[in-house]
């Protein structure tokens, strides 16, 4: 028995645009719908991302400049364990006292360095009211948040035009096959007789 070699397939770019005998309208409606989707999650995803990390960013440096730094004393000794790790490193909970720009002394508990004594010197950082607040993130951490959560909700708004393309191949396979039913409705009765 002999064998006969399996030519390669040959992959053909483009086949929904190039003309065809067995070219349906179908097929070029399908190639454009292709394209389209692909051009409107890119251009989508890039927007979105683009508004999104600038918004991050803004934010960020908006927050920045509403908090000021300040000089405190602590009240009690810093655990020598920090109570929790950020990007800034580790920190611990204690109790400080500083001096208010109207020149009244306050007092709260604040983030600072694990193991710092009574006494000891230590920066804070205030809100525009004067309390305390969270130290700001850096610009440079800043424009990290804003890449990533950008990055992220690009993928989120180019995987969103998925489903509107489902529905779409849907509705042209749906039309397709009613298309073809038509056509062997017109053409099987002359293929010869049917069985059963």
């Amino acid at each position: 028995m002999t064998r006969t070699a399996r030519g390669k397939t040959r992959r053909v770019w483009l086949w929904r645009w190039r003309r065809n005998p067995l070219r349906r309208r179908t097929d070029v409606v399908e190639g454009w719908l292709v394209l389209t989707l692909w051009l409107l999650a890119l251009a989508a995803g890039a927007v979105a991302g683009m508004v999104t990390a600038h918004a991050v960013e803004q934010s960020l440096d908006d927050r920045r400049a509403q908090r000021h730094p300040v000089s405190a004393v602590l009240s009690q000794d810093a655990p020598d364990t920090a109570t929790a790790s950020t990007s800034s490193g580790d920190y611990a909970w204690a109790k400080v006292r500083w001096t208010a720009a109207d020149g009244t002394p306050r007092a709260g508990l604040a983030r600072v360095e694990p193991g710092i004594k009574a006494g000891s010197v230590t920066r804070i950082w205030l809100d525009q009211r004067g309390n305390l607040a969270t130290p700001p993130v850096s610009s440079a951490e800043a424009e990290l948040q804003g890449v990533v959560l950008g990055a992220a909700t690009a993928v989120c708004a180019s995987v969103l035009v998925l489903p509107l393309g489902w529905v779409l191949h849907n509705r042209l396979d749906r039309r397709r096959m009613a298309q073809w039913d038509t056509e062997w409705a017109r053409v099987g009765p002359r293929w010869g007789h049917k069985t059963g």
